[in-house]
């Protein structure tokens, strides 16, 4: 839309720290790390923009943290007054999808129909790519693991996963033992949604569908699943525990990585972990790890 976007620096020990400084303790470690790059962004952009998520249709749902969002930076900072710039996403009640709530967002930017038209088209065909792109490399990657190697799918909300502060120490870990490491949150995503129904025709969220579809595709294709929680996350902290008792045959470490999470901790039952998986690829027989 011809606007300079301003975006907050990767996440680090000081945004974790005034994240959580700026919360309650029941908030989940991702809106803490959320709260602490709003605040480095107040004073140095024009508006912040936070959108309301609600729902992307009937069992397509995101937690409640998406939905107050707007709400949650304004009261968190209210003293500041930032200028917040939103939009809402409901298909379900209000019969808003992603489309015409930025549409409306461009609306605000005193964008014209068309223009606000043309950056949709623009944009929702970048992302499209890069989800392809996403795709593709990690079916490349799948293909191109060695047959003695070890492989594990890490399951994980795409804003931990990728976080290079909290997933990265885990990717990085596990690049070092020489794991080939694919993403749930890189598999086909429509195909994955689809496939989440065969396990719960009921389930809320449109993130866990995703994540839970992904393991139901790539389960025969790695040797072990890596299930990674931020602390206390509600809807993961029902997925996780369904996805240990009704998809059985791979092992399956269960992380939750919270503020005072150290790597030490994390990288001893990592090891652990790699060690039952090469030890089952010799032959051995294991249960599921919890």
């Amino acid at each position: 839309m011809g606007r300079t976007p301003v975006i907050s620096a990767p996440t680090d020990r000081h945004t974790v720290e005034c994240g959580g400084s700026l919360s309650n303790d029941e908030c989940c470690l991702a809106s803490k790390i959320y709260l602490g790059h709003v605040e480095s962004l107040i004073g140095s952009c024009d508006d912040i923009f936070v959108p309301c998520i609600d729902n992307l249709g009937h069992f397509k749902s995101f937690c409640t943290k998406f939905q107050a969002l707007p709400d949650m930076v304004a009261n968190t900072f209210a003293e500041q007054s930032p200028i917040i710039v939103s939009c809402q996403v409901n298909e379900t009640i209000e019969h808003i999808g992603m489309r015409d709530a930025f549409l409306d967002l461009a609306a605000q930017f005193a964008c014209t129909p068309r223009e606000a038209k043309h950056a949709w088209k623009q944009a929702l065909h970048a992302q499209q790519q890069k989800e392809a792109a996403d795709a593709a490399q990690q079916r490349q990657l799948l293909q191109n693991a060695p047959g003695n190697g070890i492989t594990v799918l890490l399951a994980a909300h795409p804003y931990l996963a990728h976080d290079p502060y909290m997933g990265g120490a885990l990717s990085d870990m596990l690049a070092n033992m020489g794991v080939t490491l694919l993403y749930a949150d890189c598999y086909d995503r429509k195909r994955a949604l689809q496939s989440s129904f065969q396990f719960s025709d009921t389930l809320p969220w449109i993130v866990n569908r995703e994540i839970v579809g992904s393991i139901m595709n790539l389960h025969d294709s790695v040797d072990g699943i890596l299930l990674v929680s931020a602390f206390p996350c509600g809807p993961d902290s029902m997925t996780d525990d369904a996805i240990i008792r009704c998809i059985k045959g791979k092992p399956v470490l269960n992380l939750t990585v919270d503020a005072q999470t150290g790597t030490a901790g994390l990288e001893t039952r990592i090891e652990s972990f790699i060690d039952i998986l090469r030890y089952q690829k010799r032959g051995g027989y294991v249960h599921a790890a919890n």
